[in-house]
């Protein structure tokens, strides 16, 4: 099949910031929050979307966009179902990255580490704060499971209103969260010539972080 444009052709010069090492936070969760919080200033759609890659316990790999729900000095918090196939993977092998791109202001961020579950108090502080319709899909949805048509899964929805009407929607048993805890965060700046700025933070065994500029 013919492609319709020259995707060989297509590039982007990055030309809007540059980055210093006397710019960077001592602490790379600062670090990213200040970013995001410019980001965020800067009315990017969706702009708590990221990728994770997991991978099984043999090492074949996966990736996803999930939705940042959380940062502090732990880590990164997002929510899904346990018995996801992300969920199985991170299961069997607890290691995960992320990457988040903001292609308005020309930043990458990459977080790669460990991963634990929320306490079951964390997932059903943020469970409770969803919209209704979210919480009655985290019941109908067995999420990655082979499912017969689009009406089954209606199905399913129309049984989980029905089960809770009028009432509070309990968190399911196979719903909740994921600390992604940081062992290294790059930060990526666009340059021109695509001469990039990036820095990576490593976590050292004090538990400081060593800074280094890459090449790009």
């Amino acid at each position: 099949m013919d492609v319709p444009l020259d995707i060989a052709a297509l590039r982007q010069d990055y030309v809007v910031h540059g980055l210093r090492r006397a710019n960077l936070d001592a602490d790379p969760i600062k670090q990213f929050t200040r970013w995001f919080g410019e980001a965020a200033a800067a009315d990017i759609p969706d702009v708590n979307a990221m990728s994770l890659a997991t991978a099984t316990r043999d090492g074949i790999p996966a990736v996803r966009v999930v939705l940042l729900k959380g940062i502090s000095e732990r880590g990164f918090v997002f929510f899904t179902n346990y018995l996801s196939d992300k969920g199985r993977e991170l299961e069997a092998n607890p290691r995960a990255a992320l990457a988040i791109f903001w292609v308005q202001l020309e930043r990458q961020i990459r977080i790669s580490g460990t991963v634990e579950k929320t306490s079951p108090e964390e997932s059903d502080e943020y469970f409770q704060t969803r919209p209704i319709g979210s919480q009655l899909g985290a019941w109908a949805s067995s999420q990655s499971q082979v499912i017969a048509n689009r009406e089954a899964l209606e199905a399913q929805l129309t049984e989980a209103t029905r089960r809770f009407a009028g009432g509070n929607v309990p968190i399911p048993p196979h719903w909740g969260g994921y600390w992604v805890m940081p062992e290294a965060i790059e930060f990526w700046q666009g340059r021109a010539n695509r001469l990039h700025d990036r820095f990576r933070y490593t976590r050292q065994s004090n538990s400081s972080w060593l800074i280094e500029r890459l090449s790009p």
